[in-house]
C-alpha cells in the first residue's frame, strides 16, 4: 500500500473539454488525448494524499534517484550547472552529438534523463533503452555527464509537456533543458497533419522560461554530412552537402529484416544490443490469427497450416483453435458479447506470451468483433508478427456446410445469439490475408498464407525460421 487518499471530491469531468484544453485536440490519433477521453476513469477523486511508503523497484537500482537524491548528487560533485536531455528512444551519435554541444554551448554538465514510465505505443521498452544508454556513458568526456531514470508517463503533450518536463528538470537540480524539434509530439493525425508545428514546443517554454527558472537550449535535428564525416544540427548544412539519416521507422525495418546499420549513424554495442532484444523477423515469434464465421474453414486450414510448419520444423508451433479454448480456457464463459469479447482477449494473451518467446502462434476463433481483434493485434504486435487472416466465406455456403446443424437451430431460435443469425459479424478491413474458401482448397489456403509470411519475412523459403 503505497498512499492514502482523504476523499475529499467526487466529480465526473468532461474528457473531452479536458483533453482539447491539455492536448489542443480530442483525436484517437492522439495516444493522450484518446487516454484521457477513451481510458482515463470518468469519475475523478480528489483530496489529501498521505505518503505510506516508496514504490519498490527491482531494476537499474542505482539510476533510481529521486529529486533529493539527484540535487545531494550534484553538490557532492560541485556542478552548479546542469544541462538535462530528455528522452524515449534509443540515443544514437546524433543525440551524442547534440547533447554534448548542448553542454559546450552552455558550459554544464549533462544529465540524460530519460523517461522510463509508459511512452507512445511502439517504443522501445525502456530496459533495452536503459541498457543502450549505459553504454554511452563511456562516449562521454569523463566527469561530465550523469544517467538517471525518470518514472514518468509521457502523455505526448507537445508544448506544455515541454514546459512540464522543465519544471521536473528544475525540481531535479536542473539549470538547463534541451528542447528539440517537435519535443513531446506525438506526430500526424489521420489527415496526415501534425498534431503540433515542429518549433511550438520552444515558443512557449521561451515565453515561460523566466517563471519556470530553467534556460532552454533549442536545438535543431542533427544529420550526418557524408563527405565531412561529422554530425551538424539541420540549420548549419553547407549548400550542395549530402546529407545522411536514418528514421526511427527505418531503423526498425533494418532491424527486422537483419540488415546492416551503419557505423555512422550509431556504435556497434548499442546496434548488438537492440540486435539481441530485437532479432530479424524470421527470428521472431509471429500470431496467424483467423477470423470468420463458423463453418468459413478456419480450423481445417488452420490445421493444413500447422502440418507445415511442424514438417519443416525449426519454431514450436501452438494451435489455439475455438473449441479447444472454450474447452480448456473458457470453459465458464457464454456467447454474450462480453463473454465473447473475453474469450478473444485471452487467446490474444496467450498468443502474444508465444510470439513474446519466439513461437508461432496459429489462432482460429469466429473473432467477431473488429474493436476486439483491434486489441487483440495491439497486445500482439509489440513482441512480434501479426498476421491477419479472414476466411471470407459466404453465410449462405456456410449454411451448406454446417454438418452440426447449429445454424438451422440458430434460425429456429433454439440457440442464441449466434454469429451471422441473431448476432452480428463485422468483417474485417485490416486483414493481412483474405482466403476464398470456395476457390482455394486447404492446402492452397495454407501456402497462400505461408507465402505472405515469407514475403513479410517471418519465414524462410522453406517455411521455417
Amino acid at each position: 500500500m503505497l498512499a492514502v487518499l482523504s476523499v475529499e471530491d467526487v466529480w465526473q469531468p468532461d474528457r473531452k473539454a479536458e483533453a482539447q484544453a491539455v492536448f489542443n485536440s480530442t483525436s484517437a490519433a492522439h495516444p493522450g488525448a484518446d487516454y484521457a477521453i477513451n481510458k482515463s476513469n470518468p469519475w475523478y477523486v480528489g483530496g489529501k494524499i498521505e505518503e505510506l511508503q516508496a514504490h519498490a523497484h527491482y531494476d537499474f537500482r542505482s539510476l533510481r534517484l529521486t529529486p533529493a537524491d539527484l540535487r545531494a548528487q550534484f553538490g557532492r560533485l560541485g556542478w552548479t550547472k546542469v544541462v538535462a536531455f530528455q528522452t524515449r528512444n534509443p540515443m544514437h551519435r546524433a543525440h551524442v552529438e547534440l547533447t554534448m554541444r548542448a553542454a559546450k554551448q552552455v558550459a554544464a554538465n549533462l544529465l540524460i534523463h530519460p523517461v522510463v514510465g509508459m511512452t507512445k505505443p511502439g517504443d522501445v521498452d525502456y530496459f533495452v533503452r536503459t541498457r543502450c544508454y549505459q553504454l554511452l556513458l563511456p562516449k562521454y568526456p569523463k566527469g561530465t555527464v550523469e544517467l538517471a531514470m525518470l518514472p514518468l508517463a509521457m502523455r505526448m503533450g507537445g508544448p506544455r509537456e515541454a514546459v512540464w518536463h522543465g519544471l521536473i528538470r528544475k525540481n531535479h537540480g536542473c539549470t538547463h533543458f534541451i528542447v528539440g524539434r517537435d519535443h513531446a509530439g506525438p506526430g500526424k493525425d489521420t489527415d496526415g497533419k501534425p498534431f503540433y508545428g515542429p518549433y511550438d514546443a520552444q515558443e512557449l517554454f521561451k515565453k515561460h522560461e523566466d517563471e519556470i527558472g530553467v534556460t532552454m537550449v533549442p536545438f535543431q535535428m542533427m544529420v550526418y554530412l557524408q563527405n565531412e564525416d561529422r554530425y551538424v544540427p539541420t540549420d548549419e548544412i553547407p549548400e550542395g552537402a549530402k546529407v545522411l539519416d536514418i528514421s526511427g521507422t527505418e531503423l526498425r525495418q533494418r532491424l527486422n529484416e537483419g540488415r546492416d546499420i551503419p557505423s555512422w549513424f550509431t556504435y556497434p554495442e548499442v546496434v548488438q544490443e537492440l540486435r539481441r532484444s530485437y532479432p530479424p523477423r524470421h527470428k521472431q515469434g509471429v500470431t496467424i490469427f483467423f477470423t470468420g464465421l463458423s463453418g468459413s474453414g478456419k480450423s481445417t486450414i488452420a490445421n493444413a497450416l500447422i502440418t507445415k510448419f511442424l514438417e519443416t520444423g525449426g519454431r514450436p508451433v501452438t494451435l489455439l483453435d475455438g473449441d479447444l479454448v472454450r474447452k480448456n480456457l473458457s470453459s465458464e464463459l457464454g456467447f454474450s458479447k462480453a463473454h465473447r469479447d473475453i474469450n478473444i482477449r485471452r487467446i490474444g494473451y496467450v498468443a502474444s506470451e508465444i510470439t513474446k518467446n519466439g513461437g508461432i502462434a496459429i489462432c482460429a476463433p469466429i473473432a467477431p468483433y473488429e474493436a476486439t481483434r483491434k486489441a487483440v493485434r495491439q497486445m500482439i504486435e509489440p513482441f512480434g508478427g501479426f498476421i491477419l487472416v479472414y476466411a471470407a466465406t459466404s453465410l449462405e455456403v456456410c449454411e451448406q456446410r454446417d454438418r452440426k446443424g447449429l445454424y438451422a437451430k440458430a434460425r429456429a431460435g433454439i440457440i442464441k445469439e449466434f454469429t451471422g443469425i441473431s448476432d452480428p459479424y463485422e468483417a474485417p478491413t485490416d486483414a493481412e490475408v483474405v482466403i476464398d474458401t470456395v476457390k482455394l482448397s486447404p492446402e492452397e489456403a495454407a501456402q497462400t498464407i505461408l507465402l505472405h509470411l515469407e514475403r513479410e519475412g517471418f519465414v524462410g523459403a522453406n517455411g521455417n525460421g
